[in-house]
């Protein structure tokens, strides 16, 4: 499931991140973005959503969502 069909509020673990682009990989992972970790969609909006990791939130365009496959 990715995080555009994931409940608002629910902590899920990130399975896998498929994008095509490296930079974009690289920014993630410095976000804390990564296979393992926990992530919680905050709050849903008509271009994406926010969510938050570790102590963070950040807001996410729907694409990218589609790209984070959760469990």
């Amino acid at each position: 499931m990715d995080l555009n069909n994931a409940q608002l509020g629910k902590e899920y673990v990130i399975q896998n991140i498929e994008t095509d682009d490296e930079e974009l990989d690289t920014f993630l992972f410095s976000l804390g973005c990564y296979s393992g970790e926990k992530i919680t969609v905050v709050s849903r909006r008509k271009s994406g959503c926010v969510v938050a990791i570790k102590d963070a939130r950040y807001s996410i365009d729907a694409q990218l969502a589609a790209a984070i496959t959760v469990k």
